[in-house]
Order: C-alpha cells, then sequence, then structure tokens
C-alpha cells in the first residue's frame, strides 16, 4: 500500500516538472506537452485522494479530465500543425505575431 503522503509529493514533482516546462521551453509542441504533464499530476492528485477517502466522486472527475485532454490533445495539434505549415516554426515567440 503506497502511503497518500508519497503520492501527493509526486504529484507535486510532476505539476512542477510541467510548469517549469511550460515557462521555459519556447516550441509550442514542448509547451503542449508540459500542460499535458501537469493535467496528468492533477488526475493523480485526484485519483489519491479519492483513494484516501474512499469516495468515488473524484474519480469520476478523473474521467472527465481524460476527456478534456484528449479534446486538447487533438485540438490543440491540429491548430500547431496549421501554425506549422503556415510559417514553419513553432517557436512561441514567433507567434506573438498572431494577436490581432
Amino acid at each position: 500500500m503506497i502511503p497518500t503522503a508519497a503520492v501527493l509529493a509526486l504529484s507535486a514533482i510532476l505539476f512542477s516538472i510541467g510548469l517549469v516546462g511550460a515557462m521555459v521551453r519556447r516550441t509550442a509542441v514542448m509547451v503542449f506537452l508540459s500542460v499535458e504533464l501537469m493535467l496528468n499530476a492533477a488526475n493523480l492528485l485526484l485519483v489519491a485522494f479519492a483513494r484516501a477517502w474512499g469516495d468515488l466522486v473524484a474519480q469520476s472527475a478523473v474521467f472527465i479530465v481524460m476527456t478534456l485532454a484528449a479534446a486538447e490533445v487533438a485540438i490543440g495539434l491540429a491548430i500547431i500543425i496549421a501554425i506549422f505549415r503556415k510559417r514553419v516554426s513553432t517557436n512561441v515567440d514567433d507567434l506573438a505575431e498572431l494577436r490581432g
């Protein structure tokens, strides 16, 4: 049996890595992957609390977050591919010109 504190620490570490990756990386794909890592850390946290409290509501919220993450992957990668075809770069600094 893994203690809840260990799972919370792992979730915090994963979220921190994702946050640093989203702030430091310059390519849109790496920023996108960092956001996905943060979502997975939140899912791990929800599952840990659901197991600790014996409540299944948080585990059903995990399925909702996973569905949103899958939709984000589909739409986000499509946008990144479309931008790459137009600009031949996924550098986030170059994409600042797209603001209206």
